[in-house]
């Protein structure tokens, strides 16, 4: 038996108008160029350049007699799971902030050249080989990684050059032809491990009694090396303090990524430019937005005109129909991506000025430690967005500021309270634990309980395993491995 009933359901539904600003939003400033570039070209209505005074809203405004207006997107159609949610659209259509029209160079730099493994077969040009060794060298500098590394047993070399490439050999002749490509350029390529790498180009050099303790180190006590057990290395190889120190100099002269070393891969070499710039003028912070950011639109004349047109026309074909209809959502896409990129030039800069008003006594000083505490939550009460629209600012644009280029995000971070009850920064913390490590004795360097120790004496008192993560996240490994001689 059929029945009716009534259901009140309450959802929340993006426009395709609010999915278009919140990309845009979160797009750096050469990825929003190139969203420019690609709008233009796919856009006829829409033109780059001043904006010509025109009565194009009253056209807008109008609804056709005898068409349907344009066709519209219905709600369910829109994969919510590929946007975050956010607040309504801000009511604010003011004129763009402020931006320097006198821009940086647009061009984007390229490193030209040829790859790093055509640079190694090129080498091997000069060296003499027979049909088959130069197969196999050509398979070996093939296996090479971005590293310099060739990470294969000799085993499956030799079954791949058998399945692959229909070679059949054995491996004293994979080994020697192996060991010619290690003699190319740069020095340890196409070693296996980390201890052949640097073996290879300890040899490369002249030999000295430096050299070769440093050669016997890493072939005969390589771990005792890493673990930094100076004490067992100067009584298993019978040396002196003075001895096993200048050999380990001549080790940390050495390349251990010797292909990392080789800039002429065709890669493209990565150029930030910064969305916003922060000087000091008077002792007030300023803040412009880059150039790049607020390009000038219009709708096309051309376009609005053919518009009229129709307008004016007694007749009204079939044809006119179906093209005014196709002016019309032009017309209005070009509308739409000209609002949204207002909206996008304020958004950038309201959230920027209020994280530069927050942080200003950073950025009036550049000292690490005077950075407050700071989440997303904080800037998008001050400017009453949602915090999925601070996120999209701060994950993906960079200012420029009296103390380098920075991304956005490096300026958040969580707070806790010191012996005084006072809420600090985790990156103040951060700071003079990296202080206190660089002041440290390197004979004897400083555990993860002393570093805790020393801290609480300076009013944080935070966990061994607090400081343990602190300093994994800046990088900087535990006390064994910062021990020198």
């Amino acid at each position: 038996m059929l029945k009716q009933h009534l259901q009140f359901k309450l959802s929340q539904k993006l426009s395709p108008q609010q999915i278009q600003l919140m990309k845009l939003i979160q797009l750096p400033t050469q990825a929003f160029e190139q969203r420019l570039k690609q709008e233009l070209e796919e856009n006829p209505a829409l033109e780059n350049g001043k904006e010509e005074p025109d009565n194009l809203s009253d056209e807008f405004g109008e609804t056709y007699e005898g068409e349907s207006d344009n066709e519209t997107i219905a709600a369910e159609d829109i994969n919510i799971d590929d946007y975050l949610s956010d607040d309504e659209i801000p009511d604010y259509r003011t004129q763009a902030n402020n931006y320097s029209s006198d821009d940086d160079e647009k061009s984007v730099p390229y490193a030209a050249g040829t790859s790093f493994n055509q640079y190694l077969l090129n080498q091997l040009n000069t060296v003499y080989l027979n049909d088959k060794e130069w197969s196999i060298a050509e398979f070996l500098v093939g296996s090479v990684d971005e590293s310099g590394y060739i990470r294969r047993p000799i085993t499956d070399i030799m079954d791949d050059l058998a399945f692959t490439q229909n070679i059949y050999t054995d491996e004293t002749t994979i080994e020697k032809v192996l060991n010619t490509v290690q003699d190319l350029d740069p020095p340890g390529v196409g070693a296996r491990s980390l201890e052949e790498c640097l073996t290879i180009q300890l040899k490369r050099k002249e030999t000295t009694p430096s050299i070769a303790l440093a050669i016997s180190i890493l072939k005969k006590s390589f771990e005792q090396f890493t673990k930094k057990h100076y004490q067992k290395l100067i009584q298993k190889h019978d040396i002196s303090e003075n001895e096993l120190k200048e050999a380990i100099a001549e080790i940390e002269k050495l390349n251990p990524k010797p292909g990392g070393a080789y800039s002429g891969n065709n890669r493209i070499v990565e150029h930030v430019v910064p969305d916003f710039s922060i000087k000091i003028v008077d002792g007030e912070l300023e803040l412009t937005l880059n150039g790049r950011n607020a390009p000038e639109l219009h709708v096309s004349r051309e376009y609005s005109n053919m518009l009229k047109g129709y307008k004016e026309s007694k007749e009204k074909s079939k044809s006119q129909k179906d093209t005014v209809l196709f002016i019309k959502q032009k017309l209005d896409a070009a509308k739409w991506f000209i609002d949204a990129i207002r909206q996008r030039q304020q958004t950038l800069y309201i959230t920027m000025n209020a994280i530069m008003q927050y942080q200003k006594e950073y950025f009036l000083s550049g000292d690490e430690r005077n950075l407050r505490p700071m989440i997303l939550k904080d800037i998008a009460d001050e400017i009453d967005m949602d915090v999925s629209t601070v996120s999209r600012v701060a994950n993906s644009k960079y200012v420029d500021t009296p103390y380098g280029t920075k991304l956005i995000k490096e300026y958040f971070s969580e707070s806790m309270k010191n012996e005084q009850g006072e809420d600090v920064s985790t990156k103040e913390i951060k700071k003079i634990l990296e202080t206190v490590i660089g002041e440290e004795k390197k004979k004897k360097p400083l555990t993860d309980d002393k570093l805790a120790t020393i801290l609480k004496e300076k009013g944080y008192p935070i966990a061994r395993r607090t400081v343990a993560k602190y300093r994994e996240q800046l990088g900087i490994p535990v006390a064994r491995l910062r021990k020198q001689i």
